[in-house]
């Protein structure tokens, strides 16, 4: 059986690690590049880089940042924030990156997923999908979780697949940062639908909201961000936890 993979995400504005919930009220959470040194430490399976404010600034994706970050781990690094094109995300797999990340841009312009997977390999293509339900239909969120789409979550995924990504990321904006648990219902939906990896997040608060969204959904990874920057919840101790539950993790 795959293990299931345990990612701390660092979502970046003007070069420092923020958090907030339902996407508002950022407060900082630290320095990126000693957070990701340390979650390396910790035994972390993946890193997500997040650069939250680069598509509603219409700036590209902090390289220099991810040139940092990339040189102080050696684990999978997928960044996101600003790509646009090709030639964003050959920036960013130049300065280190191991995957891309397209939210708002994939919306906007579905063939960029197509563009990417041929130029670099589905495998570094990661559509990030920002999901609330609106009057009980789950709904495709962009530019930051500010602007309502036309797709319906669980089209969109789809089509997602059927472009060609790797891999989804689903954030329900409704559970982000409440630490009241991942959103099951759609985390459930979204990776029985499409066959390929997803990771939740959005909502994770203690140890047993990631067994619950192990053992009830098929999502091969667990997101999250504040309980990891504020060591709320240690990644060894969460390991340890899951792989007495019987789920299969990657223990250091």
């Amino acid at each position: 059986m795959l293990k299931k993979r345990i990612i701390p995400c660092l979502d970046i504005k003007n070069g420092r690690t923020v958090k907030g919930i339902n996407f508002e009220g950022l407060r900082d959470a630290g320095d990126p590049v000693e957070l990701a040194k340390k979650y390396v430490e910790e035994g972390a399976d993946e890193l997500v880089f997040l650069d939250i404010t680069a598509t509603l600034e219409k700036r590209k994706t902090l390289a220099e940042m991810v040139e940092k970050i990339a040189a102080a781990i050696n684990i999978p690094f997928t960044v996101g924030g600003g790509i646009n094109s090709v030639e964003d995300a050959s920036a960013v797999i130049q300065a280190g990156a191991d995957k891309v990340s397209i939210n708002s841009s994939a919306v906007k312009n579905p063939q960029l997923i197509a563009e990417l997977a041929a130029q670099f390999g589905s495998q570094c293509v990661v559509v990030a999908v920002d999901t609330r339900d609106v009057n009980g239909v789950q709904k495709v969120f962009v530019s930051g979780g500010k602007i309502e789409t036309d797709w319906k979550t669980l089209d969109w995924v789809k089509k997602v697949e059927e472009l060609g990504a790797g891999e989804i990321l689903l954030t329900s904006m409704d559970g982000d940062g409440t630490k009241a648990g991942f959103k099951i219902d759609i985390t459930r939906e979204v990776a029985n639908l499409v066959n390929l990896p997803v990771i939740a997040s959005g909502g994770a608060g203690n140890m047993e909201h990631f067994l619950e969204v192990f053992t009830q959904t098929k999502a091969s990874g667990g997101l999250a961000a504040s309980i990891f920057h504020f060591g709320e919840i240690p990644i060894p101790e969460l390991k340890q936890y899951l792989k007495e539950q019987n789920i299969p993790v990657r223990c250091k």
